[in-house]
């Protein structure tokens, strides 16, 4: 993907002459040809076979040939739980922001999005609204596109902008959405539920359908929300495993929004807590985990002999007390189906028989959808096991989520009883105390292309988050289940994501110029810092730490790059020269730039990897910009645990206007890294008396 050509040019024509160049000259390229991307950026995407891929990725000027991949899917309560009141100080240029939502559509006439109060579009605005028979925009909803690039749909598609998933609604609500009182989920949650800038506009851009989000439909979201004039680009959407920078739809597109002075928010994924399973880590993007608020939903499951057990779920259900009987999974096998008690125990899809399940609640020894009790007729499931239980889950049927203690509490007194029943109470409100702290989901790093630069940047709210949804489909989009809510309660670095998109926005409301690199610092240098008493990963769970929108506006230093400190980066990571000349769209070359290390890209945190057990020393060039008192001096202050040596030259910069510059040298040397510890974790923080600019500094054992 390389820069649009200067002036007129034709793409579409432009594009099939590459391919007829490419396949041959007795072959038409519009024949091939699926799309032109040319707004933004240049490359196309082609129905092609592997034999004529190796053609094309072997003509001089391409830089990078992928298959269109498939991604996917990665609040009453939680900007109070930051301390981002609906009090908060904010700017009448809110009101021009425009956030650019990559999602699965919004829904329009959700009362998140009702435009009472707003003015026209702002002038910089160049998009468009694809309006059809179900849908229009309006002053909230300023633009929206749907892209199927394939052109093939699934039944149950909406072919609009239109939102039938509920996910692109509950994003773009928990962003911009406007204050909406008594929201709630039956009951659940109620308050009054807004996003982070409410005055914001919306411009949406559907890219995920039924079956996943396709790298060619990503691309041309990104090339039209740049071309179109939005400020910040929100996309809770990843990859299944980690590519290298241009072989990655959503890393291309960020990287063009970059260089338009776009921030992109990308969700971190939801693979957690394994290590490496981030999937949107480029050093250009805001790379966002999931953590948990001071807020819990929970439910009690009582027996028939009076016993009570409390699990987690988010039950809308109200069986007002009435036990049914209690039947063992292990002891329901659909035989006819071709399924045993080993596959019916664990309550899988088809594996149980509902003559025997019916009217019944079943006991699984494994966390589920709740579909196959469903499916069978079963009046509720309480589901065991050992795993994490630290995000509730909506269900199709009364159920409750518990731990192996209980469950085998519940076992035995199925078993020693003639006729079991229980009964499965609505789920109620809990406080929390143990938040923030990142969600067992929640995808970690360290970074699986670049070690050296720390991955996540920082965490938002995550987890049991209440946000507007659509009533194009039901709760949980299953057959059957007759919920159709305006507002739902679900989980995600989704949900985190447009937490941090808001946080963006605001920063960017106060301080319309700033690149989208101080933006990000600003966001990673004012957050909470976390420990790793809960989450032993420390800062590949949680990164910089928990975000703190209401300091971000006033971080007092930045550190800002621009694409030229990019294009040094990627030198330095192996990238060619045609590669990156056709990516920036310039003559850029390796051989006329630095070729720096990711230790010397000017970013907010400070991570060492080794694979060696001896001791490692490494230097951190670093400059930051003054966006505070334009007469400051700032100190040096370094926290770090035994193994971990750092020091700081010089250790007091001095400043004496607003915008001037000050470069330093980190010394970081990790001592015997891999034998007693895998991980040190310590900080670098700037103090000047008012402002606190903090960094984590990670140095950590890279050979596992």
């Amino acid at each position: 993907m390389g820069d649009r050509p200067k002036g007129e040019f034709s793409a579409s024509f432009h594009h099939a002459r590459v391919l007829q160049e490419a396949l041959g000259s007795d072959v038409s390229g519009n024949i091939h040809l699926i799309h032109s991307y040319h707004k933004s950026f240049n490359g196309f995407a082609a129905k092609l076979t592997k034999d004529e891929v190796q053609k094309l990725a072997g003509m001089e000027g391409v830089v990078s040939v992928f298959p269109n991949q498939k991604n996917q899917l990665h609040t009453t309560r939680s900007w109070d739980f930051m301390g981002f009141s609906k009090h908060i100080l904010r700017t009448n240029v809110e009101s021009d922001i425009i956030i650019g939502m990559l999602d699965t559509g919004i829904w329009p006439e959700s009362e998140s999005f009702c435009d009472e109060g707003f003015g026209p579009p702002p002038q910089k605005w160049k998009g468009t609204c694809q309006e059809s028979s179900n849908f229009t925009c309006n002053n909230k909803i300023i633009g929206a596109r749907y892209y199927r690039i394939e052109g093939s749909f699934i039944e149950g598609d909406i072919q609009s902008p239109r939102d039938s998933e509920g996910h692109g609604t509950h994003t773009s609500s928990t962003a911009a959405g406007n204050f909406v009182n008594n929201a709630n989920l039956f009951g659940l949650g109620s308050g009054t539920a807004r996003g982070g800038v409410p005055s914001a506009r919306i411009a949406v851009y559907k890219i995920c359908w039924q079956d996943g989000c396709y790298d060619a439909d990503i691309l041309a979201a990104f090339d039209d929300a740049i071309a179109d004039g939005v400020d910040i680009i929100s996309l809770s959407v990843g990859g299944f495993t980690a590519t290298e920078y241009f072989n990655n739809s959503i890393a291309i597109g960020a990287f063009h929004a970059m260089k338009n002075n776009i921030l992109t928010s990308n969700s971190a994924g939801n693979s957690g807590p394994n290590p490496k399973t981030i999937t949107n880590f480029s050093p250009w993007s805001l790379s966002v985990a999931a953590s948990t608020i001071d807020r819990k939903f929970v439910n009690k499951v009582k027996l028939g002999n009076g016993e009570v057990y409390e699990g987690i779920s988010i039950n809308t259900f109200d069986l007002k007390g009435k036990h049914f009987p209690v039947i063992y999974g292990g002891d329901a096998p659909n035989r006819t189906g071709g399924f045993s008690e080993s596959d019916s125990r664990y309550c899988t899809l088809g594996s149980l028989d509902k003559e025997l399940v019916k009217g019944k609640i079943v006991l699984c020894d494994w966390l589920t959808s709740g579909r196959a009790a469903f499916d069978a007729g079963a009046a509720g499931t309480i589901m065991q096991d050992g795993d994490s239980k630290d995000v509730a889950r909506v269900f199709p049927i009364p159920a409750s989520y518990l731990g192996l203690e209980e469950g085998s509490e519940i076992s035995q007194y199925v078993n020693s009883t003639r006729n079991p029943t229980a009964t499965i109470l609505k789920s109620t409100e809990a406080k929390d105390d143990t938040a923030p702290f990142v969600v067992s989901f929640s995808s970690r790093g360290p970074n699986p292309i670049t070690r050296d630069i720390l991955k996540p940047d920082l965490t938002a709210p995550g987890v049991d988050i209440l946000a507007a949804w659509t009533q194009g489909s039901t709760l949980t989009g299953l057959v059957g289940d007759k919920r159709v809510v305006p507002f739902n309660i679900i989980s995600g670095t989704s949900m985190s994501c447009p937490h941090a998109t808001a946080a963006a926005a605001y920063v960017k409301s106060f301080h319309p110029s700033w690149s989208p690199a101080a933006i990000k610092s600003a966001l990673m240098t004012t957050a909470y810092p976390m420990t790793n008493e809960i989450n032993y990963e420390a800062e590949f769970a949680y990164g910089s730490g928990h975000i703190n929108p209401a300091r971000a506006i006033k971080p007092g230093l930045v550190y800002d790059a621009r694409e030229i400190d990019y294009v040094e980066f990627l030198c330095g990571q192996g990238y060619s020269s045609k590669s990156l000349r056709l990516v920036t769209g310039d003559d850029s070359s390796c051989s006329n730039v630095r070729n720096i290390t990711a230790s010397d890209l000017n970013y907010p945190s400070f991570a060492l990897s080794t694979s060696s057990s001896k001791s490692v020393t490494r230097f951190f060039h670093r400059t930051v910009t003054n966006v505070g008192s334009p007469t400051s001096t700032y100190r040096a202050i370094v926290k770090a645990p035994k193994g971990l040596v750092v020091k700081v030259k010089p250790k007091v910069l001095s400043f004496k206007s607003h915008g001037q510059k000050k470069s330093f040298v980190v010394k970081v040397k990790a001592i015997n890294v891999g034998q007693e510890v895998n991980m040190l974790s310590g900080s670098l923080v700037w103090h000047d008396g008012k402002h606190q600019v903090r960094s984590p500094i990670v140095a950590y054992d890279a050979s596992g």
